[in-house]
């Protein structure tokens, strides 16, 4: 499902929009036992928390099916056109990972995807459990993706920020098992406590408009739709 012109704008005004389509069931059931699989393995590259238990898998592209289909599906390409174009790129040095949310003792981490909105891309969360605010859910500060670049990625402690009372302003946004939450990477955001027994898995990825002012190839980056083309004027 395409976005409409009403949610393309609310996108651009408030920095989120939830995508219309949801991921399969078959989908979600299939990422799910290929992560838990995975993690009970310890299939590297892993990140694990202050008790040693793996939380995170990292390279979920590098790791092929069912990944790659769920990255590269249209419920997530065809909106995402809306945003970036034709011509789309997987970001695979920027999240490409799937995060499991166990009950801790978390602090808030308000930060942002990228630092300068000349590089920002399109964050899509992938929901594979319900996502409530007592299992941890994201939250956003809307309208901060147009608030000007600064010098980190993480702004907890941002002390402008914090004076200007941005934090208090942050929304839950509980998303269903299989929904599926664009972001502009320059929101501030954060995941939210979990304080339930269960856990709350997801996978995040970044999407980005192939540059057409390159005429190199990036290595870090994949084409998932449409084509590179090059449209740099190198007569000057």
């Amino acid at each position: 499902m395409r976005l409409t012109p009403e949610q393309v704008a609310l996108f651009r005004h408030n920095g989120f929009v939830k995508l219309p389509g949801r991921l399969p069931d078959e989908t979600v059931a299939a990422l799910k036992a290929s992560i838990w699989q995975q993690v009970e393995a310890e299939v590297a590259p892993v990140v694990r928390d202050k008790q040693g238990r793996v939380v995170r898998l990292s390279k979920i592209w590098e790791r092929g099916s069912p990944f790659r289909e769920a990255l590269t599906c249209p419920q997530v390409l065809d909106p995402l056109e809306a945003l970036l174009g034709p011509n789309i790129e997987l970001v695979t040095n920027r999240h490409n990972h799937t995060t499991l949310r166990l009950a801790e003792d978390n602090v808030d981490y308000f930060h942002r995807d990228v630092l300068q909105w000349s590089r920002t891309i399109v964050t899509v969360l992938f929901y594979l459990e319900d996502s409530t605010v007592e299992n941890g859910c994201t939250w956003v500060v809307p309208g901060t993706h147009l608030l000007a670049g600064r010098k980190t990625i993480n702004l907890t402690q941002d002390e402008e920020l914090k004076r200007a009372g941005l934090f208090e302003q942050a929304v839950p946004v509980p998303m269903p098992a299989g929904g599926l939450l664009a972001i502009d990477s320059m929101i501030l955001h954060t995941a939210g406590k979990n304080t339930t027994p269960g856990t709350r898995l997801s996978m995040t990825a970044g999407y980005h408009s192939a540059d057409e002012l390159s005429p190199v190839e990036n290595p870090k980056r994949v084409l998932v739709r449409g084509e590179r083309i090059y449209m740099g004027n190198d007569n000057y």
